[in-house]
C-alpha cells in the first residue's frame, strides 16, 4: 500500500529497529565492580582496586590514563555518596531503599560524572546508560536514563541549594548533605574540634580530598634525600623521614619501596612513632614494644629508630594474618627484632620489661576517611561503644607493660572524643578498673615546628590544618 492509499489516520509501520548490544566500557565496568564489593562485601576501595587495575591492565590494555579515570570515579562517587543519594532521592518516586544496590551505585557513579568532573553531559548520561545496558539490562537502563536526565538539569551548586536544608535552620544536616558526611560523624567531629564553627566546614571538606601519597625513609636502610632523586618528589612537612610524591605516582615503581627500606606511611603517623621514640625516659633505654602493630608501618619506622639506639623491639599483632604483614614490613630492619601473634589485653609478656611501648589501638578510622571514604558509611554511633573497652583495657596493659619511668604513648586514627581523651582520663582515674599510676607527658614539643598543637599535653593532627590524617597521640610516663 502506498502512501496515498494508506487509511485516514492509519500510521506508518515503524521499521523493525535491530537489537545492538550494549558496548561494554571497561573503565566504568570497573568502577562499578570495585563499587559492588565495596558495598556487598564490605571490603575497602583501597585493597579492592589495585588489583582490579593490574588485571585490567594485563587483560583489557589499561593505560595510565585509564586507571586515573577509574580510580576519580571510584573514589569520588564514595566521597560524595551522601550528597548523591539526596540528589537522586529528589528525582525518583520512590525511597532509596526500595531501589536495588546495582543500580543506585550506576546512578552514584553517572551523578559524580555529571556533578563532580569535567565529562561533557551527553557522554557522562550516554556511558552510564550503556554501562546499565552491560550490567542491569535495558528495563532498568530506561530508569538509569530518566534519572540522570533529571540530574543533568542543573549543576551541583544548584542542586545542593535545593537539596539540604539552611545552614541556619539545621547546621549539621546542611554540613551533612554538602560534604557528604553522616549527620552523627559531622557532630563528633565538629564536637572534637570544639567552638562554633571551628574550622568544621574545612575539615569536612579536607575529608573529601584527594590525599597525597607519602613515603618513609626508614632509618639506616634509606635516606629521604635518596627518595627525593625521584621527579616530582618533594621533602615532606614535618617528619624527616617524608617524602610527598606530588605526581600521585605509584609507590611501588620506587626502588626503595619495592626494596623494602622505604614505604608508604602518612606523616602523621611517622610522627607518632618519633614522638614516641623521642619522649625522655628514665633510665635504660633497651627493649620497645608495639602492641598492636599491624599492619607494620609504625613497627617499621620503631624497628628502624630502636636499632639505630641499640634498641630491640617487639612487635605484637593479634591476628595472624596482620602479623605476616608486619613480619614483611620489618624484614631486613637492621637491628634485633621479634614479631609475634599476640592479643595485648592477655599478653604473653611479663609486666614492667619494656623502656617505651606503643599502643595505636583499633578505632572507628574516622580520622583517616580521605584514604578510606566508604568508612564514614559503615561505621555507627554505637560503634564506639564496642570500641571503647577494648581501647581501655589495651591501654591499662601497656602501661602494666613499661616499668617505672618508661613511656606509653597511646595512638589513634580517630579525633572523635569517646576514642581519645576520655579514655586516657579514665584509665588514669581508674574508671572500670584499676588505677594506674602515671603521668601526662607534654607530646608537643616532640613534634617540632608543627603548628597549632592545641593546649596539650596531648596532641591531635587535623588533615585540614597539616595535611596528614587525624592522629591523636597521648604521652604517659609510668610513676608507681
Amino acid at each position: 500500500m502506498n502512501d496515498q492509499a494508506r487509511p485516514r489516520g492509519a500510521r506508518r509501520p515503524r521499521p523493525h529497529k535491530p537489537y545492538r548490544r550494549p558496548v561494554k566500557d571497561p573503565v566504568r565496568i570497573l568502577a562499578f565492580d570495585a563499587l559492588r564489593a565495596v558495598d556487598e562485601r564490605d571490603a575497602y576501595a583501597n585493597l579492592v582496586l589495585p588489583p582490579l587495575l593490574r588485571a585490567a591492565r594485563e587483560k583489557d590494555g589499561f593505560e595510565d590514563r585509564d586507571a586515573a579515570l577509574a580510580t576519580e570515579l571510584v573514589y569520588g562517587t564514595l566521597r560524595r555518596q551522601g550528597t548523591y543519594d539526596a540528589i537522586i532521592a529528589a528525582c525518583v518516586d520512590r525511597p532509596l531503599r526500595e531501589v536495588d544496590p546495582p543500580v543506585l551505585d550506576v546512578l552514584a557513579l553517572g551523578a559524580h560524572q555529571l556533578l563532580g568532573t569535567r565529562i561533557p553531559t551527553h557522554a557522562a548520561v550516554s556511558a552510564s546508560v550503556e554501562l546499565a545496558r552491560v550490567v542491569l539490562g535495558d528495563g532498568r537502563a530506561k530508569f538509569v536514563n530518566a534519572v540522570l536526565r533529571k540530574i543533568a538539569r542543573d549543576d551541583l551548586a544548584t542542586w545542593i541549594e535545593r537539596v539540604a536544608p539552611p545552614y541556619d535552620e539545621d547546621p549539621e544536616d546542611h554540613l551533612a548533605i554538602v560534604h557528604s558526611h553522616p549527620r552523627w560523624v559531622v557532630s563528633a567531629l565538629w564536637d572534637a574540634l570544639g567552638g562554633p564553627r571551628a574550622g568544621i566546614e574545612e575539615l569536612l571538606a579536607a575529608d573529601n580530598e584527594r590525599p597525597e601519597v607519602t613515603l618513609v625513609a626508614r632509618p639506616g636502610r634509606a635516606t629521604a634525600e635518596e627518595l627525593l632523586e625521584r621527579e616530582s618528589a618533594e621533602p615532606g612537612r614535618w617528619s624527616p623521614y617524608a617524602v610527598r610524591m606530588t605526581d600521585g605516582g605509584e609507590p611501588g615503581a620506587v626502588d626503595a619501596v619495592r626494596e623494602g627500606r622505604a614505604g608508604v606511611q602518612d606523616e602523621g603517623s611517622q610522627l607518632v612513632a618519633i614522638a614516641l621514640a623521642d619522649a625522655p625516659v628514665e633510665g635504660s633505654d633497651s627493649r620497645w614494644l608495639d602492641g598492636c602493630a599491624g599492619p607494620g608501618g609504625k613497627a617499621a619506622l620503631l624497628g628502624a629508630l630502636a636499632a639505630e639506639r641499640g634498641a630491640a623491639l617487639l612487635a605484637a599483632e593479634k591476628q595472624p594474618h596482620r602479623a605476616g604483614l608486619v613480619g614483611r614490613a620489618l624484614a631486613g630492619n637492621p637491628g634485633p627484632y621479634q614479631v609475634i601473634t599476640a592479643d595485648g589485653t592477655r599478653p604473653p609478656w611479663r609486666p614492667g620489661v619494656f623502656d617505651r611501648v606503643l599502643v595505636d589501638v583499633p578505632c572507628s578510622g574516622l580520622g583517616a576517611l580521605r584514604r578510606r571514604p566508604e568508612a564514614r558509611w559503615r561505621r555507627r554511633p554505637e560503634d564506639m561503644d564496642g570500641f571503647a573497652p577494648l581501647q581501655r583495657a589495651l591501654l591499662r596493659e601497656a602501661l602494666k607493660a613499661v616499668r617505672v619511668g618508661g613511656v606509653v604513648g597511646y595512638a589513634t586514627c580517630s579525633p572523635h572524643l569517646a576514642e581519645t581523651r576520655i579514655v586516657v582520663d579514665d584509665v588514669l582515674r581508674g574508671r572500670g578498673g584499676d588505677p594506674v599510676e602515671a603521668e601526662w607527658i607534654d607530646a608537643r614539643p616532640l613534634m617540632p615546628g608543627v603548628p597549632a598543637l592545641g593546649d596539650g599535653p596531648d596532641v591531635q593532627l587535623w588533615p585540614h590544618v597539616h595535611g596528614t590524617d587525624a592522629m591523636y597521640l597521648a604521652l604517659l610516663r609510668r610513676t608507681g
